[in-house]
């Protein structure tokens, strides 16, 4: 007998009919002779609507109430999944975060775990029950309700697998497995049989919502085996785990992409060696993730820098470089919004040179502007146009020939 944890997002419990088949996906894993964890999170666009209500009354409403509002979404599902199992005759249990033991920081609406106390799952695991927690919450040593970021329940689920020395971690999702670019947008795109964690965690940061980053940071740093899978087909999903076979030699296993993408210039800016820590310390200060950066020098003692950061924080952006002009001391600042980041990704790039000049000459004969770059040893990201990062892709896609991976063993 072993203890998986099984995590469904939200489109995986929208309705009380889907909560039933997720409690029939529960019931035959507990069937099987294992302990079972289950995290949930909330219903369909519940949070969505949440955060709607919150934005006709408020508009800027403060991130702590919005924690306390957003984190009834879950404890909704729980008890939901809780009932549903029960009246199936399996003793189930349902804990909010806090209940479960997640301790985290104390940043609102984007905190992180840092510990998880799990005695009480534990005895409930040790007693024969099922245990159903909400995901993408937690509670400060000092009491106060967090969450953890969209996405977060699949952090919830990774740290409880490592927490508790599961076996294996399973996230059941609207699709069937990790894919080489989303298919919504690429007919072509394909399930992965296998991929590394190094691999999904750059997917995962840069854009594929198929997984949270901080959720394959946990799984590659304790060890958590993960498969990706779906909650409506029975059927093998993708396996990420440290190493993997190269599935016919893939040079680049995935593309990602993600819109909404700002470009931020600092112009005419103090061109001392105190300047690009001071900058950035500053923005890190008020958590502002900062993306792509380039340094341009302006023939005098001068330089411009320019980063890439999500649309959403541009306005906040804007208002701690505006306080903080005199420490920085720059002229003005410009903002190009209307952006995407558009990255290819894969272990393989490490030893095949020429793979950066390939991308580039593909959206060059596709009449696609190159904005920005930015390179890791597995991966390249470039900023173009929102208009052209679906053709981007697809250009990609085809130039990589991923549409030839395998659907199937």
């Amino acid at each position: 007998m072993g203890l998986i944890v099984q995590k469904f997002g939200g489109t995986s419990v929208a309705d009380v009919e889907k909560i039933q088949n997720v409690a029939n996906r529960v019931a035959e894993e507990k069937e099987n002779g294992n302990d079972v964890v289950v995290v949930v999170s909330a219903m369909g666009k519940t949070t969505d609507h949440l955060v709607d209500m919150a934005q006709q009354i408020s508009t800027s409403p403060s991130k702590r109430e919005m924690d306390m509002l957003l984190t009834t979404g879950e404890q909704v599902t729980i008890s939901l999944l809780a009932l549903a199992l029960q009246q199936k005759g399996y003793d189930a249990i349902s804990y909010t975060g806090w209940q479960a033991g997640m301790v985290t920081e104390p940043v609102h609406g984007n905190a992180r775990i840092l510990d998880i106390k799990t005695e009480r799952i534990k005895k409930d695991l040790a007693e024969g029950r099922i245990v159903v927690v909400a995901g993408f919450q937690g509670l400060t040593e000092e009491g106060e309700i967090t969450t953890l970021g969209r996405g977060g329940s699949d952090t919830t689920a990774v740290a409880l697998a490592a927490a508790l020395d599961a076996d294996k971690c399973d996230i059941y999702t609207d699709v069937t497995g990790v894919y080489t670019t989303d298919p919504r947008y690429v007919k072509g795109a394909r399930k992965l049989l296998g991929i590394s964690y190094d691999e999904m965690l750059e997917l995962a940061n840069l854009g594929a919502g198929v997984l949270h980053p901080r959720a394959v940071e946990f799984a590659k740093n304790y060890g958590v085996t993960l498969e990706v899978r779906s909650s409506m087909e029975v059927e093998r999903g993708t396996l990420i785990e440290e190493e993997i076979s190269m599935e016919q030699n893939l040079i680049v296993r995935g593309i990602a992409f993600e819109d909404q993408i700002t470009r931020v210039s600092i112009i005419g800016l103090d061109n001392s060696i105190a300047s690009l820590p001071t900058i950035f310390t500053t923005l890190a200060n008020h958590h502002i993730n900062v993306d792509i950066i380039i340094q341009s020098g302006t023939g005098t003692d001068k330089a411009n820098i320019s980063f890439s950061i999500k649309s959403s924080d541009l306005a906040e952006t804007l208002e701690v470089l505006e306080e903080n002009k005199g420490l920085l001391n720059y002229e003005h600042i410009e903002s190009e919004t209307g952006l995407s980041k558009v990255s290819i990704v894969g272990a393989g790039m490490i030893s095949n040179p020429g793979v950066a000049a390939k991308m580039f000459e593909v959206l060059a004969g596709e009449g696609i502007q190159v904005k920005m770059v930015s390179t890791s040893e597995i991966k390249v990201s470039t900023v173009v146009s929102d208009e052209q990062m679906v053709s981007a892709v697809e250009a990609l896609h085809d130039a990589f020939e991923l549409a030839k991976v395998a659907v199937s063993a």
